[in-house]
Protein backbone atom coordinates (compact mmCIF):
# COMPACT_ATOMS: atom_id res chain seq x y z
CA UNK A 1 0.00 0.00 0.00
CA UNK A 2 1.31 3.43 -0.92
CA UNK A 3 1.67 6.32 1.51
CA UNK A 4 0.81 9.92 0.68
CA UNK A 5 2.82 12.75 2.22
CA UNK A 6 2.43 16.48 1.65
CA UNK A 7 5.15 19.00 0.85
CA UNK A 8 5.85 21.87 3.20
CA UNK A 9 6.86 25.32 2.04
CA UNK A 10 10.30 25.22 0.40
CA UNK A 11 10.51 21.40 0.15
CA UNK A 12 12.35 19.68 -2.66
CA UNK A 13 11.36 16.10 -3.47
CA UNK A 14 14.54 14.53 -2.11
CA UNK A 15 14.29 16.61 1.07
CA UNK A 16 10.64 15.61 1.55
CA UNK A 17 11.14 11.86 1.14
CA UNK A 18 14.24 11.90 3.33
CA UNK A 19 12.64 13.88 6.16
CA UNK A 20 9.29 12.07 6.20
CA UNK A 21 10.29 8.50 5.25
CA UNK A 22 14.10 8.31 5.61
CA UNK A 23 14.54 7.50 1.92
CA UNK A 24 17.62 8.38 -0.08
CA UNK A 25 18.29 9.28 -3.70
CA UNK A 26 17.83 5.65 -4.82
CA UNK A 27 14.07 6.02 -4.18
CA UNK A 28 13.59 9.12 -6.37
CA UNK A 29 12.95 7.14 -9.56
CA UNK A 30 10.17 5.07 -7.98
CA UNK A 31 8.58 8.14 -6.39
CA UNK A 32 8.65 10.10 -9.66
CA UNK A 33 7.15 7.12 -11.53
CA UNK A 34 4.30 6.95 -9.00
CA UNK A 35 3.59 10.69 -9.34
CA UNK A 36 3.11 11.66 -13.00
CA UNK A 37 3.59 15.39 -13.56
CA UNK A 38 5.46 15.93 -10.29
CA UNK A 39 8.72 16.79 -12.07
CA UNK A 40 6.97 19.57 -14.02
CA UNK A 41 6.26 21.42 -10.76
CA UNK A 42 9.91 22.45 -10.51
CA UNK A 43 12.68 21.75 -8.04
CA UNK A 44 10.82 23.32 -5.10
CA UNK A 45 7.39 21.78 -4.63
CA UNK A 46 4.39 23.99 -3.91
CA UNK A 47 3.29 23.73 -0.27
CA UNK A 48 0.62 21.06 0.20
CA UNK A 49 1.55 19.06 -2.91
CA UNK A 50 0.59 15.41 -2.29
CA UNK A 51 3.37 12.93 -3.04
CA UNK A 52 2.68 9.20 -3.23
CA UNK A 53 5.43 6.97 -1.83
CA UNK A 54 5.08 3.55 -3.51
CA UNK A 55 5.86 0.31 -1.70
CA UNK A 56 8.78 -0.36 -4.09
CA UNK A 57 10.55 2.81 -2.93
CA UNK A 58 10.25 1.83 0.73
CA UNK A 59 11.61 -1.69 0.25
CA UNK A 60 14.42 -0.94 -2.18
CA UNK A 61 17.70 -2.25 -0.80
CA UNK A 62 20.31 0.37 -0.08
CA UNK A 63 23.71 -0.59 -1.39
CA UNK A 64 26.58 1.66 -0.46
CA UNK A 65 30.22 1.30 -1.37
CA UNK A 66 32.67 1.35 1.50
CA UNK A 67 35.57 3.72 1.06
CA UNK A 68 38.77 2.89 2.92
CA UNK A 69 41.16 5.82 2.93
CA UNK A 70 44.29 3.95 3.98
CA UNK A 71 44.09 0.70 2.01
Amino acid sequence: MADVIHARQGDTLDQLIHRDRGLGPEALGDVLAANPGLAQLGSVLPAGTPVTIPEAARTAPVERAILHLWD
